[in-house]
């Protein structure tokens, strides 16, 4: 009884601490005897006491690194401060152990080498506006020079680029100068759009009236012929009806009465009324003489 009590304490203290579960997105580095033996990945796994050894724990996930301000300076000697976030992932847990001691300060200072070189090759202008360049560049070095230490670098980001201040307030005044002109250049934009308009109007108005006017007085040309026409026509069922009644001689010399007043108009100075109307030639003696008296 004292045995089996005896081989449960050597279990528990033994054999059950030797039993690990590794979880999802980690890695055991396992050591046997001092040396590199094997890399555990998620699930059960058994360790031989006094053996084997768990030499690190690793984690596959993807890791963001926010490292600090590092002082650079470009082709035409300014000197700037510009942070960097490094984005990378183990891709073999024994490189990352036994590659290089403290990888995450080999990485910041490997960036930050990068970073100094790529700069020194930029003027400030070009610093300011390729950013993606110096990202792109940055990341390509970076996961070339990490890869025999087990790290993928998947992306590389410049985080601030800060200018000294008097860079800073010049570079103020110059926007502000640009944000002026542009607004001058709109203004003036605006004005002559406004100007344009303005005459495209008064010419459409002015279009608009002419075409009116002309409708206006073809209308009272129509009318007036219209009207003119109407008491012709009258004038000649007038006739027709005198005709098919058979008026006699009085009543036509009443008629041409009545056609020598309207020929007058109240204007003659003069009328002379022929004694027999039926004798043309004295009819067109007489309206001759109407017709001088009028003119």
């Amino acid at each position: 009884m004292e045995i089996f009590i005896a081989i449960l304490i050597l279990v528990f203290i033994i054999v059950i601490p030797n039993i690990k579960i590794v979880p999802q997105a980690k890695s055991y580095v396992i050591e046997r005897l001092g040396s590199y033996y094997t890399s555990w990945g998620n699930g059960l796994h058994v360790k031989i006491p006094f053996v084997d050894r768990i030499a690190k724990i690793v984690s596959l996930k993807e890791t963001v690194k926010d490292f600090a301000p590092q002082p650079v300076i470009t082709k035409d000697n300014v000197t700037m401060q510009i942070d960097t976030v490094v984005y990378y992932q183990i891709t073999d847990p024994k490189l990352y152990t036994y590659g290089v001691d403290a990888p995450v300060s080999a990485i910041e200072n490997l960036t930050a080498t990068t970073l100094r070189n790529i700069i020194g090759e930029l003027e400030l202008d070009q610093t300011l506006t390729s950013r993606d360049i110096i990202n792109g560049k940055m990341r390509a070095i970076l996961d070339e020079a990490t890869d025999p230490w087990g790290i993928k670098v998947n992306r590389v980001e410049v985080k601030n680029i800060i200018p000294p201040r008097d860079i800073q307030e010049a570079m103020e005044k110059q926007m502000r100068a640009e944000r002026e002109r542009r607004e001058k250049i709109l203004q003036a934009e605006g004005e002559k759009k406004s100007s344009i308009l303005i005459a495209e109007g008064e010419k459409e108005s002015a279009i608009l009236r002419a075409e009116a006017q002309k409708e206006s007085q073809i209308k009272i040309a129509e009318g007036e012929a219209e009207a003119l026409l109407k008491i012709k026509e009258a004038e000649a069922k007038g006739i027709e009806l005198l005709k098919s009644a058979k008026a006699d001689q009085a009543v036509l010399t009443l008629k041409s009465y009545e056609a020598l007043a309207k020929v007058a108009d109240g204007q003659a100075t003069k009328l002379i009324v022929p004694s027999n109307l039926s004798d043309i030639a004295t009819f067109g003696t007489t309206l001759a003489e109407v017709m001088k008296d009028k003119k």
